[in-house]
């Protein structure tokens, strides 16, 4: 059983923020010391970071999802929670990370290189901390923000200088077993490299790596045998080498018209037209190999390409390809831009920015987005105080104003993350506002005029209805009639 694993969907959930605490302090003497609750821990994050010693992605495969520590909630005595354990995900060199549309997120390459991919949640605020000159005791504290939830493609793309390529059983796996020390399986039936090898290969002061990709087959490009699963490996390659079987034992087989169903799938993947390629003539230790070898080469020759005859089991001619393989990457590494350092990029606020923005859905819903959304997710909206509170909050930002401005009536439907609600303008009359029993608002009392909710989405179903459910039932009505 293969135990390489180069692609996996991670279910990623980072840590919930810690409620904050709704504490009065008490003690002998003192039966009414103000408030007293702590604020809630952050939620953890989940983040992936380049491990040199991972090379396969198959503990994901078998652990897929993954969570985060949750933050502590807030306690009295001005007691803040703990924050959540932030997450390391070790990944191999060269994964690539993107979501389940097809968007890349990160393309990972070097050591240590980290990307946060599921941030946590927020801790509410406790008692304390919400407390001001008109509201001295507040009797809410804001909820923890739930963390980041999301699926994440992980895709591994193997970093090597050098990819080996060419049709099952060429020979692949013995040239890299021979210039490496990479020892991968070798047998004489097709389809044997079921996962790329990559091997360390040394000439002189030159150090490079060598991947074996699995056999590729026409229409590999298109899904057909392992390639589609396997040629995302040479994509970082510099140098790629076609390895020709020059003793090949199948009647209806042709070293050209090999190369050119390789080539053919090569230009169908895309992306790998500009890179240099060598032919390696393989298994010239055969007599027939040898007189094949020399048959093609001025073929090959004539179309540009450098050829080199070789024997993994004789090793003729491995030293002469092992340099030139040195040559051209020392080549490619010294066109490719030198390496700059990650960039941290701080991006203000713009000063006219709102924080929000209003639109409204086909349903006539106010449908509002941005800052707003995290304030309601953290509202305990069985606390009434805490609700009049969110509303001081969305007037201050300019949400009534806004809501105003696009033809809002008294009454509207508002959305807000997962909340609807009736928009009720006189909610916030700027006024000086003095707090009543804390969790208690006055000005949340039922008025008579008020939509309710229950009233607002029987609206909304009758608006949805298909104009079929309106037709009567004639039969009915004649049966009525007698």
């Amino acid at each position: 059983m293969a135990t390489f694993v180069d692609r996996v969907v991670l279910h990623v959930h980072a840590g919930d923020g810690g409620h904050g605490c709704v504490s009065i302090h008490r003690e002998k003497f003192k039966p009414f010391g103000g408030p007293d609750g702590g604020n809630g821990g952050h939620g953890g994050s989940v983040a992936l970071v380049v491990d040199s010693q991972v090379h396969t992605l198959l503990d994901f495969h078998f652990r897929p999802h993954v969570k985060a520590e949750n933050g502590k909630g807030g306690a009295g005595s001005d007691r803040d929670g703990a924050n959540g354990e932030d997450l390391e995900l070790r990944v191999p060199d060269g994964t690539v990370v993107s979501l389940a549309n097809g968007e890349v997120i990160a393309d990972l390459v070097g050591e240590g290189t980290t990307v946060v991919i599921a941030q946590g949640g927020r801790g509410g605020r406790g008692n304390a901390a919400l407390a001001n000159t008109k509201r001295r005791a507040p009797g809410f504290a804001e909820l923890g923000e739930p963390g980041e939830q999301l699926d994440v493609v992980l895709e591994l793309k193997s970093v090597a200088d050098v990819g080996l390529v060419g049709f099952p059983s060429a020979g692949k796996s013995s040239l890299i077993s021979v210039l490496s020390a990479a020892r991968p399986k070798i047998a004489d039936y097709p389809f044997t490299t079921l996962v790329p090898n990559l091997g360390v290969v040394r000439a002189d002061d030159h150090t490079f790596t060598i991947a074996d990709v699995p056999g590729l087959i026409p229409g590999a490009a298109t899904g057909k045998g392992l390639g589609l699963e396997f040629l995302r490996h040479i994509e970082r390659t510099a140098v790629l080498v076609h390895v020709i079987d020059t003793a090949t034992m199948e009647p209806d087989r042709d070293p050209l018209a090999d190369l050119d169903a390789i080539e053919a799938e090569l230009s169908a993947y895309g992306g790998l037209e500009d890179r240099p390629r060598l032919v390696a003539l393989n298994k010239v230790d055969i007599p027939d190999g040898r007189a094949m070898a020399e048959m093609i080469r001025p073929d090959l020759e004539d179309r540009g390409l450098r050829v080199f005859e070789v024997s993994a089991v004789t090793r003729e001619g491995l030293r002469e390809l092992t340099f030139a393989l040195a040559e051209l990457v020392d080549q490619q590494r010294k066109a490719a831009p030198p390496p700059e350092r990650t960039r941290i990029v701080i991006r203000p606020a713009a000063v006219d920015e709102a924080g929000f923005t209003l639109d409204r859905d086909a349903d006539g819903v106010y449908v509002v987005r941005g800052k707003p959304e995290r304030w309601v997710r953290q509202t305990n909206f069985d606390n009434d105080e805490a609700v009049g509170f969110l509303a001081d909050r969305l007037a201050r930002l300019g949400v009534e104003d806004a809501l105003a401005k696009a033809g809002a009536e008294p009454g509207a439907p508002v959305r807000i993350g997962a909340h609807e609600f009736d928009w009720q303008p006189t909610m916030y009359a700027g006024e000086e506002y003095v707090p009543s029993a804390r969790g208690t608002d006055y000005r949340l009392a039922e008025s008579e005029t008020r939509v309710t909710a229950a009233e607002r989405k029987a609206a909304r179903k009758a608006r949805r209805q298909r104009p079929e459910d309106e037709i009567p039932d004639v039969a009915a009505d004649d049966t009525d009639d007698e």
